[in-house]
Parts: C-alpha cells; sequence; structure tokens
C-alpha cells in the first residue's frame, strides 16, 4: 500500500468500536523493558517529492556498470509486455490462490506453467513453485530420500562442480534432516565429473546423485554417462538446469536410457530482473510416479457441473493443507508473481525466441572468451565445452583486477578463489544475448589495460 489511508477521526472511530482509548493499548501486553520509545539517528520525515528525490539520488549511485557476472543470476533482456502484464492488480496481489472458485485466472496461470516447464525439462508433472534454486535443490534431496525405496542410506552424491550456494543451502536445509552428503570432486582439466570420480562408489547405497547442467563452471557434463551410471545402480537422478539453456540442450528427462527423476533450477533468467539478488523462484518437475512425494502445490484442469473448463489445487502436500508430520515440505513460500512473469516471458518468447536467447548468448560467450584469452596472462581454465559462461585463468590475483575494472564501471565476473582455491587465480565470466561486440571489446581493452600496467609496474 503506498500511503496510510486513515484519518485521525477514522482511527478514533475504530478504537472506540473495539473497546480501547488509544493504539497503544493495543500492544500493552509487551513489557516496557523491550519496549523502544525513539529511534535514534533517523532523520525528521520527509513529504513524498521529498523522499522521491532521496531514492532517486541513492539509486544513482550505483551507476549502470556494464556486468560480466554469471553465477546463477543471469542479465537477459525482459520485453516491456512481462511486468506490464504481471504488475495488473490481478496478478500482482492475488498472486496465491487460497481460493480456488476465486482465483481462476491465477490457476490457469499457473496450471499453464506447469505444463511449459515440464515440456522444457522433458518430464511429466510440475509444481507451482519453490523459493529459489538452492532451496529447490534441498527439497529435491530430500524428495529423492522419500521416493527411492531401493535406497535405504539418505546418502546424496554432490559434485563439487555443483554451484557452491546451491550445495550450502541443501546441506543447511536436509543435512540436519539426517541426509549425508558426499563431495565427488571434478576433472581439473575438464571442469566436470567424470567416471573416474564416481568409481569409488561403485557397489555402495546411494540415494542420488547432482548433476548440475551447465555445472557452475559454466561446462557440460557428460550427462548421458553419468545419468546411465546411476540408473544401472538404482540410484536417483537429480538434475540441476539452467532453464534457458534447455532451449537447445537435451531436457533432462531424455538424459541417458532412463532421464532424470527429479529436475530442479532457478527460474530467474525466464522473464525476472536480477534485482541485487532477489526475488526469485524455483521450479521441480518429476515423473508421475513420484508425484506424491513432490513438495509444494500442483494445479490440475477440469470441468465444473455445466462442463466449463475449470482450474483446481490437484494435490497440496503441504503443511498449511495437510497434518504438519506428513507434509513433504514446510517451505510455504509461493513465488506465485515471478511465476506469472515467467509464464508470460515464455508465451511471449516461444520455443524459437528461447532458442535464440540461447544461441545468441552462446556465440556472445564464445566472441567473449576469444577476445580475452588473446591477451598476455589470460587463459582457458578448461578444455570443455560451455554454455554461456566459463572459467580464465589469470597470471595474477584477480580481486585487485576486478576492483580496477569496476573503477572504470566493468563488472568483470566472479571471483572463484573463494570457493575454489585449488584452480589458482580463476575467474567466472559470462555474456548473455544482452552484450554487443562492443561491450566485449570494451572489457578486453580495459583489462589488458590494467594487466599491462602491473606488468610494467
Amino acid at each position: 500500500m503506498a500511503f496510510i489511508p486513515h484519518t485521525e477521526s477514522e482511527v478514533a472511530v475504530m478504537l472506540a468500536a473495539i473497546g480501547v482509548s488509544s493504539i497503544d493499548e493495543l500492544f500493552d501486553e509487551i513489557p516496557p523493558s523491550l519496549r523502544v520509545r525513539s529511534l535514534d539517528g533517523i532523520p525528521a520525515a520527509l513529504n513524498e517529492m521529498e523522499i522521491g528525490r532521496l531514492m532517486s539520488a541513492r539509486a544513482q549511485c550505483d551507476g549502470r556498470p556494464l556486468s560480466f557476472i554469471g553465477a546463477g543470476a543471469y542479465e537477459h533482456h525482459i520485453p516491456a509486455a512481462v511486468w506490464a502484464v504481471a504488475s495488473r492488480g490481478e496478478f500482482y496481489s492475488a498472486y496465491t490462490p487460497y481460493q480456488a472458485e476465486a482465483s481462476q485466472g491465477t490457476l490457469q496461470v499457473i496450471y499453464e506453467y506447469q505444463t511449459m516447464i515440464a515440456s522444457l525439462t522433458g518430464m511429466d508433472v510440475a509444481n507451482a513453485s519453490l523459493y529459489d534454486g538452492a532451496s529447490a535443490l534441498a527439497e529435491a534431496c530430500l524428495m529423492a530420500v522419500r521416493a527411492n525405496r531401493k535406497s535405504q542410506a539418505q546418502r546424496v552424491l554432490m559434485p563439487a562442480s555443483v554451484h557452491p550456494h546451491y550445495r550450502k543451502v541443501a546441506i543447511t536445509a536436509a543435512g540436519n534432516q539426517a541426509v549425508s552428503f558426499e563431495a565427488v570432486p571434478f576433472s581439473q582439466g575438464e571442469g566436470r565429473t567424470t567416471a573416474a570420480a564416481l568409481a569409488p562408489f561403485d557397489g555402495q547405497d546411494i540415494t542420488a546423485l547432482v548433476i548440475q547442467q551447465p555445472n557452475f563452471f559454466g561446462v557440460l557434463e557428460d550427462v548421458d554417462a553419468l545419468a546411465d551410471w546411476a540408473r544401472a545402480r538404482n540410484i536417483f537422478v537429480i538434475a540441476c538446469v539452467n532453464p534457458t539453456s534447455l532451449a537447445l540442450l537435451k531436457p533432462p528427462g531424455e538424459w541417458g536410457a532412463g532421464g532424470a527423476d527429479i529436475v530442479v533450477g532457478e527460474g530467474q533468467p525466464l522473464g525476472v530482473p536480477l534485482a541485487s539478488g532477489g526475488p526469485y523462484f524455483g521450479f521441480m518437475t518429476t515423473r508421475m510416479a513420484h508425484v506424491r512425494q513432490m513438495p509444494g502445490r500442483v494445479v490440475g484442469r477440469t470441468v465444473d457441473v455445466s462442463g466449463r473448463d475449470g482450474f483446481t489445487l490437484t494435490l497440496q502436500a503441504r503443511e498449511q493443507h495437510i497434518r504438519r508430520a506428513r507434509a513433504t515440505s514446510n517451505i510455504c513460500t509461493n513465488q506465485g508473481l515471478l511465476v506469472t512473469a515467467a509464464t508470460i516471458y515464455m508465451s511471449l518468447m516461444g520455443p524459437a525466441g528461447l532458442a535464440r536467447v540461447a544461441a545468441v548468448s552462446h556465440a556472445r560467450t564464445s566472441e567473449l572468451i576469444a577476445a580475452l584469452t588473446r591477451l598476455p596472462g589470460v587463459r582457458a581454465a578448461f578444455a570443455s565445452p560451455y554454455f554461456h559462461e566459463t572459467v580464465l585463468l589469470l597470471d595474477r590475483p584477480v580481486a585487485p583486477v576486478l576492483r580496477a575494472l569496476a573503477d572504470r564501471g566493468i563488472l568483470g565476473g566472479f571471483d572463484l578463489a573463494e570457493h575454489y582455491r585449488g584452480l589458482g587465480h580463476a575467474l567466472l565470466v559470462c555474456a548473455t544475448e544482452t552484450k554487443t561486440s562492443a561491450d566485449i571489446e570494451r572489457f578486453a581493452n580495459a583489462l589488458g589495460d590494467l594487466m599491462e600496467a602491473a606488468r610494467a609496474a
């Protein structure tokens, strides 16, 4: 709500109706020792015009830097129609369908979204949404423990090439529920998981294997070989995917001979702005055989007594709707507004549009890598295919280089030093369809100048 609409006289009438003399009396059960009487340091109130100028000035402090950061959040062009529609009052404030009979428009949007995501991933059924990609992966690990009846171990193989933030969230959310996560190293030369890395687990009771495609380094995993290895050992395959890449790459439902069992990912690339880190939304799809173990909501299509099409909440395996002990998830956030934007985005783009976005993003990254690796002291880290980001190795620490680039209005990528010290001076860079040849040339020239100046110093 943009403003508080009640006048002092209206407030007085409401207080009289409920039998109290002041608003403070409504909170008299709070002990005086816990009350804050004043907020020191808070400036005097501003009027609407003044606060508007202040917020505009603060926003301008961020500037408009040229960004080559990916690492799980990607800058894509969002057609103006996406948020023009998603911001309509019918969607903007009514994104959770608590009353199905009064939420037909919202339910239809979710139904269409589920259909699109299931088609994109090559799976049978999708849920409404999850909080983000990381929590979706955590939920998938818990779901695999429930659904894989051939395993009693509650052990999940988590490759080191999976996004480090996703790994931390999964361990935090599922690790306290007796799920153990076991690291699988990646090939230093290829930047991906190999059969040799999985060999030590042969003959052991393993519940699930996580496969991220593309992985955190942007490298394409050999998903067919990994999925077949897991399937032959009664291990569930949890795919963690970039939805944009699926416009070009084989969907997880077709990996190997049997496909993935559960597919999750971050939906931000589908029409959701970067927005300083959120809000985003996670997606999840699975096989029909496992649908009752899937958290969240499932919207179905039916007909009413008059034979007209209608939509309903077909499956609601959350603690809001059933006994807490039987719930598949206690994370109740439904990112319906973001899902609405993603549905509009996918509808506008269509299969051909998504494929163009993916193809141009890959082409821009190839152009970027070619330009940067021509510079002395810069080389590619891995000799493997990639999608729209990859790792470069510099001949000096990355952090000072990134700070110097930022001073020139360029966000030059993601420093991997904190998460992958063994890689050396490693920099993850990304380009999407939003980057032009002139942008890439500007980045290459700035990086070249900095590297040359550092060598001359």
